[in-house]
Order: C-alpha cells, then structure tokens, then sequence
C-alpha cells in the first residue's frame, strides 16, 4: 500500500477500517496504525451497549409516532443520552490505557496521541 502524506492515507484518497491496519480519521484528519484498538478486550460489552441504545433510539421514535407526552420522551432522551456519555468514557478510557500509554512508553507519535485525546476529551466535554 503505497502512502501518499504524512497522515497515512491510503494511496487512494480513501481512508479504511481498522481491519486493514488502518484507522478512520478522525475529525481533525490525524490517522494511525491500529493493530488492535484499545477496547478490543471489552469489545462484546461495547457492542451489547450500542444495541441497547439502538433499541433506545428505536423506542424514542415510536414514542413520537405514538404522540407521546413530551416530558416522558426528554426523560427518554436523557437515559439514552447518559447511556452514550457512559460509552464514551469507556472507550476514552480504554484508548488512554492502551493507545496513549504504549506511545508515550515507546515515544512513537507520542505528542500527536496526547493531543489526540485532549481534543477528544475537549469534544465530549462540550457534548
């Protein structure tokens, strides 16, 4: 795979998955290799809770359909909202533990992995 910038964008312009070694980017187009993501061991649990809030988003729809009381759908809202503020917290957690720590031990792109979860930290903050 040829590289074409320092981002390691494929030579296709096109960013790819993770399962062939490279990761998406992310909003500020800093990309990385990724052998094996940082959540890989909670990955069952990851997934079980982004079901459950995809049933949570399918059960808010039908609240609307239904024309349901306005407060009960914002109670709705805010477990499913709550539900994702908890999955991200793993995620940032687990990417600290593994992504973040293994750079600053190694020294590899350790300035641009810190900034990396600062900025993410600084997204969820404001979300």
């Amino acid at each position: 795979m040829e590289v074409t910038s320092r981002f390691r964008r494929p030579a296709t312009g096109r960013p790819t998955t993770h399962r062939t070694g490279w990761s998406r980017d992310t909003p500020e187009g800093y990309n990385c290799r990724v052998d094996q993501p940082g959540y890989v061991s909670s990955k069952d649990d990851v997934l079980k809770r982004l079901r459950r809030i995809e049933g949570q988003a399918r059960g808010l729809q039908r609240m609307v359909e239904e024309e349901q009381y306005c407060i009960d759908i914002l109670t709705q809202v805010s477990a499913m909202t709550k539900a994702l503020q908890a999955v991200s917290l793993n995620l940032l957690d687990d990417h600290l533990a593994h992504c973040v720590r293994d750079a600053v031990s190694t020294g590899v792109d350790a300035d641009e992995k810190l900034a990396e979860a600062s900025a993410a930290i600084a997204r969820l903050v404001r979300s």
